[in-house]
């Protein structure tokens, strides 16, 4: 009860209304309006403001056996009040309903992705037999039948059927998985294709994804709200505070010096001096497309010294696309188009990226004949009386097609990259390679991070090989792939026990438990899942992770804010509390004083919202590549308006050309 009384005259509303009674006992004290003291607009701000207050002081003291500084403003509010300075009560009590609030924002989790985690799991379940019961009914050993399109809705083993299931909701990866009889399924993933049976593995409470969202609970309650500076220092801060009073009120024999000096010693700018700071940080940052929810978070980011990525979505865009294409005794374009003909009837991820490769390549695409679909294997349809098959080896191996082609398919899979493979009625005519394209900044960010020590490791679902090709490639050096998400945490983990500070870069559900239990955690906000939003500290709302470096950089200037407005604070109430102690301050004058400091700390405090911290140097977008023998060279920066065209007396040609849409030049050199 108390604290539901605390929580409502301590929100919003109730603060804005308590701030308006101050205002009107300063409107009344600015003009002369003299009023009986029960009538003073200001006990107004303190009966909303105060009283919570003063529950929230006792409560701490008695309960939590915690000497706060709300303990200490509680103090001088009772003293002002004793004295009839209701004024100086009131302003006080509002000062710290204030700061409480405004930390409030800075400090305060959302618990929507959670939620958005558990509806991800099914709430019944088809038994075989055509009966639909509860999830939460079905026991082990039932059999279950999962329709195209639909969630699994437990653990389990097919025992019927073939079918891809994605589960990037347990590890990420961006390809759908093919299954068959006796391969395991989990809670949450969805059937894309085919109907399949399966023999329920585990109960509802102990499935894959239950582990999962007891593991962001987990991770949840560990992350304790930071405590306010003032909170920390309060347990010498009351005691300093009453001995000077006292000693003030004995020396002089003027009670009111006292209760001045009670009213000027509240850290009331101490308590504004973190959360503003955070709060023009968090502004700054969101104008840059970065969402900052956590002020802990930007304290820090600038100490992170281990940095860990998850891949798919993240130093990929997760979007497949057509990396290769290999014909066999065909042309590509012949081989695009009997494949994009073929695939266009499917519903497959595979299927329709190579259906948007051949629109984008002007491919024609014809009308087929007798198509079949093969869930988990691939298609077949007629073409101009000839038979084309696509899709995996398994599926051309049944269909009596044993062409040597190991070699290649081994060195696409090493890349990480899913194949395809077509055939023509008696023979394979082609593979079609498809993979996650590398945002193009990542490398560049990695190489920035290396350049300030920072370590760099790729966590991933994926398999070994791909993530070696990736890692590669973005030049991470520390790689660890086929992980389930309790195994990222695992790795999270045990970075931190080795006394690193990780931060986790991530983008899917599966990285959800890993980004709560990071000292930071990083999502990427415009494609990512809600779960991990949620989860993260920090959302890159562009899927920029070359902000990372801004991040640093305004980490370090808001704990400087910080530490600035701190002196700050403490130097003014140091010398307001020599002037009450000297007669030159009342309480009505101390209270004025006091709220200037905690004006003067906003506003530096609000400087930080203006600040540039994303300069980018002029040559930041250059790319240099030369290979001497085929006389190639090619140069890009950015800020060139030339075009020009040179012909050497060594048959070499030296091109300049610039485009404005991409503020790009280019300069080849090739031999005529």
């Amino acid at each position: 009860m108390i604290d539901e009384i605390t929580d409502f005259l301590f929100g919003l509303k109730m603060t804005i209304i308590s701030g308006v009674f101050l205002l009107i006992a300063i409107i009344f004290m600015i003009f002369g309006i003299d009023t009986p003291i029960y009538l003073n607009p200001a006990w107004g701000t303190v009966i909303i403001s105060g009283i919570p207050m003063l529950l929230l002081a006792m409560t701490r003291l008695v309960r939590e056996k915690w000497i706060s500084s709300a303990l200490l403003i509680a103090i001088a509010m009772v003293a002002s009040l004793l004295i009839g300075e209701v004024f100086a009560a009131g302003e006080v009590a509002w000062i710290m309903a204030l700061g409480a609030l405004l930390e409030d924002w800075t400090v305060e989790r959302a618990k929507k992705g959670l939620k958005n985690l558990i509806d991800l799991t099914p709430q019944t379940a088809r038994l075989t037999n055509g009966d639909v019961i509860p999830a939460s009914e079905v026991k082990l050993g039932d059999n279950i039948r999962i329709l195209p399109g639909e969630n699994i809705p437990v653990d389990g083993e097919i025992i019927k059927g073939t079918s891809s299931i994605d589960q990037s909701v347990m590890t990420g990866e961006s390809l759908p998985i093919d299954k068959t009889v006796g391969d395991d399924v989990f809670c949450g993933t969805t059937n894309m294709f085919g109907a399949i049976d399966i023999k329920a593995t585990s109960l509802s409470e102990d499935s894959s994804l239950q582990k999962l969202i007891d593991l962001v609970k987990a991770a949840d309650e560990k992350q304790a709200p930071t405590q306010r500076i003032a909170d920390k220092w309060a347990t010498w801060l009351v005691p300093v505070a009453l001995l000077i009073a006292i000693a003030a009120w004995l020396v002089t024999g003027n009670i009111e010096r006292g209760v001045t000096v009670l009213v000027v010693f509240c850290p009331c700018a101490l308590i504004l001096a973190t959360p503003t700071a955070i709060m023009a940080a968090i502004g700054q940052a969101t104008k840059h497309g970065v969402l900052i929810k956590s002020g802990e978070a930007l304290e820090k980011l600038g100490g992170l010294n281990t940095l860990v990525f998850d891949k798919t979505g993240t130093l990929t865009y997760g979007n497949l696309v057509v990396s290769d294409i290999i014909p066999y005794d065909v042309s590509e374009d012949e081989l695009l188009h009997l494949t994009a003909s073929c695939e266009s009837f499917s519903e497959h991820p595979l299927a329709k990226a190579i259906v948007s490769k051949a629109k984008d390549d002007n491919v024609e695409i014809t009308d087929v004949e007798n198509f079949e679909m093969y869930p988990g294997l691939g298609v077949s349809c007629e073409i101009n009386s000839s038979k084309i098959y696509v899709g995996n080896l398994k599926f051309l191996n049944e269909n009596g097609f044993d062409d040597d082609i190991e070699s290649d398919l081994d060195k696409l899979k090493n890349e990480g990259k899913a194949t395809v493979i077509v055939a023509k009625n008696n023979s394979i005519i082609g593979i079609i390679a498809l993979s996650d394209m590398i945002r193009e900044d990542a490398p560049e960010m990695i190489n920035n991070l290396h350049d300030i020590k920072t370590k760099t490791v790729l966590l991933t679902g994926d398999n070994k090989q791909a993530a070696d090709y990736f890692a590669s490639k973005v030049g991470i050096g520390e790689v660890h792939g086929n992980l389930l998400p309790e195994e990222k945490l695992d790795w999270i983990t045990r970075y931190q026990e080795n006394g690193e500070n990780v931060c986790m870069v991530g983008d899917g559900v599966n990285d959800a438990p890993a980004l709560k239990t990071a000292n930071v955690s990083v999502a990427m906000g415009s494609m990512g899942s809600d779960v991990a939003i949620e989860a993260a500290d920090i959302a890159l709302l562009g899927d920029e992770i070359s902000k990372i470096p801004y991040l640093k950089k305004l980490s370090n200037s808001t704990l400087f804010t910080i530490k600035a407005n701190i002196i700050i604070s403490m130097a003014i109430n140091a010398a307001a509390i020599v002037c009450s102690v000297l007669g030159l301050l009342n309480p009505v004058t101390g209270a004025i004083v006091h709220n200037a400091g905690s004006c003067l700390v906003v506003l530096n405090a609000a400087l930080l919202y203006d600040r540039n911290f994303d300069k980018k140097s002029k040559n930041s977008n250059h790319n240099h590549y030369h290979t001497h023998e085929d006389g190639i060279h090619t140069h890009s920066h950015d800020n060139v308006e030339i075009i020009d065209e040179i012909q050497t007396e060594s048959g070499v040609r030296h091109l300049h050309a610039h485009t404005h849409p991409m503020n790009r030049h280019a300069c080849e050199n090739y031999h005529n």
